[in-house]
């Protein structure tokens, strides 16, 4: 066991006006099993880039572990898996290898192909797998769950419970969970860690935020208490001051007796006047420390549009293919409000299920199929695909693209926690994340009878998934979604459809 300690720790980004990190001190035990949270584009991928000494900084970062991460860049993916594996850990005991990989249910013969023959799934699996090898490591993994499947994502997170001493960045609630017993959080103004699991912090940071919310509006109350006291106690010191001239009907000593005593008055009701105004002050300074890491997550809007009748969509019986199947007969009716959620493994052909009811593949083609799929006539689709490597130029020319209105896309952006200096630049710039937030925000400007998202949860941070959460029960629109977040999926689906692979 040893000690990560970050110290005063300050970075900023050559030409942005804004640091990512000022004057961060916190410290971190290497046997832990540390879950990384926090909004897009606060900066979890360039903290790990800061530990692996990528980027210079201020501050200091004093550890005696070396740190790898995942996902490991893979030079040559022609090359044997292990070839790879050899490359990367130098001297290794291959049985400890296999034991690792038959924890993560990975046949052996993986070892055997080309790199770039293996399914996302795998790559993760042996990447993890080998890393976990090196002694003397502290890892960290890098949003390990896109693109995995639900039992993939079950898989490893059981692996990653029975190991220790990472940093693990996912958004998924349930992987979280399952994988770790610290949690470290990057706030508006801060880093902090705490011990527990996602949902133990979630809810300590809920009562926080609740307490001091609460505190928030009792010293707003004492403010204006004490500011209407001090002007009142003001008003009293100068009406009695002002008396203290112009006693002429007394005698001289009588006079000057009351003089003293009207002086000794006024001096005590503005020296309550001054103490009113001090606590004030205090009152106010505690009220600025309080709400700045609150993280306020505004109501998103939705006005999907109503069809005619309530049959939207019915597929029976349908494969479809390009030279062989893609994957087992489909069927499902889709009625109008309700949301299917269509699961299965990688490579089942969930995505081109979707495509096919588009009515196109990503080439613009027509995918061929058997079976019977009737669509309801004069359908509006908006959809969301996994895809964002097309996304370049500014956003008021995309929303010009779209043909959405730029103002209130811009809006949503703003609720999504996009910041307005994020608004102007260019989309290549901007993170995974903020990437599928361009795309839910054009779909939420969209009028449709039917919303198809692909994996729109990919990168997108634990606030947002609740605000579209949130959207989606308080809007009841007609979905068709293929998402492997089951926190997600099972509050929002009203009705489950797997997919089967037509090799299994």
């Amino acid at each position: 066991m040893s000690l990560i300690q970050v110290t005063d720790l300050s970075f900023t980004y050559d030409g942005s006006p804004d640091p990512v990190f000022e004057q961060v001190s916190f410290q971190i035990d290497t046997d832990w099993k540390l879950g990384f949270t926090g909004r897009n584009g606060r900066g979890k991928t360039t903290f790990l880039n800061l530990l692996m000494n990528r980027y210079q900084y201020t501050g200091t970062i004093v550890s005696n572990v070396l740190f790898d991460y995942f996902p490991y860049p893979v030079p040559d993916v022609e090359l044997n898996t292990l070839e790879i594996l050899d490359t990367l850990l130098g001297d290794y005991a291959f049985w400890e290898l296999k034991r690792e990989l038959s924890r993560l249910k990975v046949s052996e013969d993986v070892l055997y192909r080309p790199f770039y023959t293996l399914s996302n799934g795998e790559r993760t699996k042996v990447l993890l797998a080998a890393l976990f090898l090196r002694e003397g490591h502290f890892l960290l993994i890098d949003e390990p769950t896109n693109h995995l499947d639900r039992e993939a994502r079950e898989l490893v997170s059981q692996y990653l419970n029975s190991k220790k001493g990472f940093i693990l960045v996912s958004h998924d609630r349930k992987f979280l969970d399952a994988s770790v017993d610290h949690i470290l959080s990057i706030n508006k103004t801060n880093m902090e860690v705490q011990k527990g699991n996602f949902t133990s912090w979630y809810e300590n940071k809920q009562m926080q935020d609740q307490f001091q919310r609460s505190e928030n509006q009792r010293l707003k109350k004492d403010i204006r208490d004490l500011e209407a006291a001090a002007r009142q106690s003001g008003d009293w010191a100068d009406q009695v001051e002002s008396t203290k001239i112009g006693k002429k009907s007394m005698g001289r000593e009588k006079s000057i007796d009351t003089r003293a005593y009207i002086g000794e008055k006024s001096r005590r009701m503005q020296m309550r006047r001054k103490n009113l105004e001090r606590r004030q002050d205090r009152a106010i300074e505690e009220k600025k420390g309080l709400l700045k890491n609150i993280e306020e997550a505004e109501d998103l809007k939705l006005y999907p549009l109503k069809y005619h009748s309530s049959r939207i969509l019915s597929l029976k019986e349908v494969v479809p293919y390009y030279d062989m199947p893609v994957c087992e007969p489909v069927s499902f009716i889709l009625e109008q409000g309700q949301r299917i959620s269509l699961q299965g493994k990688n490579g089942c052909g969930k995505s081109t299920i979707l495509k096919l009811i588009l009515g196109m593949d990503v080439t613009g083609e027509r995918i061929s199929y058997t079976g019977n799929k009737e669509t309801a006539s004069s359908l509006k689709i908006s959809y969301v695909s996994q895809d964002t490597s097309f996304l370049k130029g500014s956003l008021t020319q995309y929303s010009r693209e779209s043909g959405i209105e730029d103002p209130l896309f811009k809006t949503l952006l703003r609720k999504l926690d996009f910041s307005r200096e994020q608004l102007e630049k260019p989309m290549e710039s901007y993170s995974e994340g903020q990437k599928k937030k361009v795309l839910i925000a054009r779909s939420l400007c969209e009028q449709a009878h039917l919303y198809i998202w692909d994996e729109p949860l990919n990168f997108i941070d634990v606030y947002s998934r609740i605000q579209i959460e949130d959207l989606i029960l308080k809007f009841k629109p007609t979905m068709l979604v293929v998402e492997h977040d089951d926190a997600f999926t099972g509050k929002v689906a009203t009705e489950v459809v797997e997919i089967h692979d037509h090799r299994e």
